[in-house]
């Protein structure tokens, strides 16, 4: 309403020798011109004004982009076209131009940039304060993603994307940024090899604004388990080579043929699942550490010790820094045909005092602890943050549903839970002496026994500097596979045509 009241007033100053009235009538209505709406509604005359109008250009000052003809009214007594005879019409029309003229000046300035590069997909990720106006489109020969901005300015930090591209990224070979109209901003990321985008829009959440997200995915998708087996296999080829070579220098003599036939034991599977990644840093303490650089180092040394076991096989849900949806968790477990699932996070707390190592199970009844509860709310809104495509139907979200009946799995997630808890319990205070149950989303697996462990409180500064600490984290991963060892040397898993010998 204020602009309408300077628009007023600087109008009533034009001709100040006229009458009140007379002055707005002289204002609004110049003598001889008249309008007509096209299809359009492009305004446009039919006869020129006899005079131009005074406003035109002052309304410019106010509405940039204003046209000079809007002011240009028919005369009294003409028939076509509409007219405007009263202040209340003209300001009637300027409420409408006035938005549209803000509008239009409205540009989104990409405030972050964004890569996550990973062997399942790329993600690109475009920040901003406002919501980002873009379209998409492929093209061949050779393959390319085309993605126009519109109303986005050329700036520094985009400028930086083009260098943000790793040469070991497997779908984008690099990035072109240029003007391709007056109101357009043209990204071009020149490919691999022929990619699946998927663009989508994320609404601000947390520290984030507003995000346009690209993911560039494989026309075939890997397979997490015959990448998984030919990694072993590799690593079973090198250990034999290194066997055969220790027996050469030793001078073995070949085995006699009636010795007993080596023990087939059953192998055992390890899903291990490192939790948050990529846009979703997890918990952040106040030196700046995320909790998804430490669940991923701990991760490692436990894939690391639990490979070395004879009978057991670990395998990483994620095996860098890029972000995992909570459904394609348990999707890569199953994959894997795992026997165990074990999501390793770090907690956090408003105050710093708290402090102190946890275990958590499902539970089909509601949490067992205000704590549980909040903590399972916090860990379930991960999708949220690292952002998932909500147009389209997850593909993994029917193998992923809570089966009610699995309450022998929950069961064999508790004994777990108290076995690794009760190790963990050596090397660092507990938070709670026995295992805690809530609704985590990630732990929603009707036939595989899961655990979320909570290894220390990344926002206690001492328990953040031990969670950095390599050798704590070492003394970390030692205690989760001890427990996981006792686990299973009480309940042996069930047989399967998974098996390995001794020799």
């Amino acid at each position: 309403m204020n602009n309408f009241l300077r628009i007023a007033a600087l109008a009533d100053g034009i001709i100040p020798r006229l009458p009140w009235k007379r002055r707005w009538q002289r204002f609004f209505l110049p003598v001889g011109g008249n309008l007509q709406l096209d299809a359009n509604t492009t305004p446009r005359h039919l006869s020129p004004p006899k005079r131009p109008p005074e406003g035109g250009a002052l309304l410019r000052g106010f509405i940039p982009g204003f046209p000079d003809n809007i002011l240009a009214m028919q005369p009294s007594g003409c028939r076509k076209g509409p007219r405007i005879s009263s202040i209340a019409g003209f300001l009637s029309m300027a409420a409408l131009l006035l938005p549209i003229g803000n509008a239009a000046l409205a540009t989104s300035t990409i405030s972050a940039v964004r890569v996550w590069p990973a062997p399942e997909y790329t993600r690109l990720t475009l920040e901003s304060a406002l919501p980002i106006k873009y379209s998409l489109t492929t093209v061949k020969n050779p393959d390319r993603v085309v993605i126009d901005l519109e109303y986005v300015p050329l700036t520094a930090e985009l400028e930086k994307l083009p260098g943000k591209i790793d040469a070991a990224d497997p779908y984008i070979r690099g990035v072109r940024i240029g003007r391709f109209k007056p109101d357009v901003l043209r990204l071009v990321l020149d490919l691999k090899t022929e990619a699946l985008p998927q663009a989508f829009v994320l609404k601000p959440i947390g520290e984030y604004g507003h995000r346009l997200v690209v993911d560039l995915y494989p026309l075939i998708p890997p397979d997490p388990l015959m990448a998984f087996l030919h990694q072993n296999h590799a690593a079973t080829l090198k250990a034999g080579s290194d066997a055969e070579s220790n027996a050469a220098e030793s001078g073995r003599s070949a085995e006699a043929p009636g010795k007993n036939k080596p023990e087939m034991l059953r192998l055992i599977t390890v899903a291990i699942d490192p939790g948050h990644g990529g846009e979703d840093p997890g918990a952040v303490s106040r030196s700046g550490t995320y909790e998804k650089t430490i669940t991923l180092a701990i991760a490692r040394k436990l894939k690391a010790k639990i490979d070395k076991e004879p009978n057991m096989r670990a395998a990483l849900t994620r095996d860098g820094d890029y972000f995992i949806s909570l459904p394609m968790r348990l999707a890569k477990a199953r994959q894997f045909s795992a026997d165990l699932f074990v999501s390793v996070h770090a907690d956090a707390y408003i105050k710093p005092h708290a402090r102190g190592s946890s275990v958590y199970a499902l539970s089909e009844r509601g949490a067992t602890s205000a704590a549980a509860s909040w903590l399972a709310t916090k860990e379930n809104e991960a999708d949220l943050i690292g952002g998932v495509n909500l147009d389209i139907k997850d593909p993994y979200l029917k193998q992923t549903l809570l089966d009610l009946s699995q309450t022998a799995t929950i069961n064999d997630s508790l004994k777990l839970g108290r076995e690794v808890l009760m190790k963990i319990g050596g090397i660092n205070h507990l938070h709670k002496s026995n295992v805690e149950q809530a609704g985590f989303a990630v732990l929603k697996s009707p036939d595989i026994p899961s655990i979320l462990v909570e290894t220390a409180f990344i926002s206690n500064p001492e328990e953040e500097r031990k969670l950095k600490d390599s050798t704590y984290q070492d003394k970390l991963a030692e205690a989760i596979l001890a427990g996981i060892k006792r686990y299973f040397a009480n309940n042996p898993p069930i047989a399967r045509s998974k098996m390995v010998s001794l020799e």
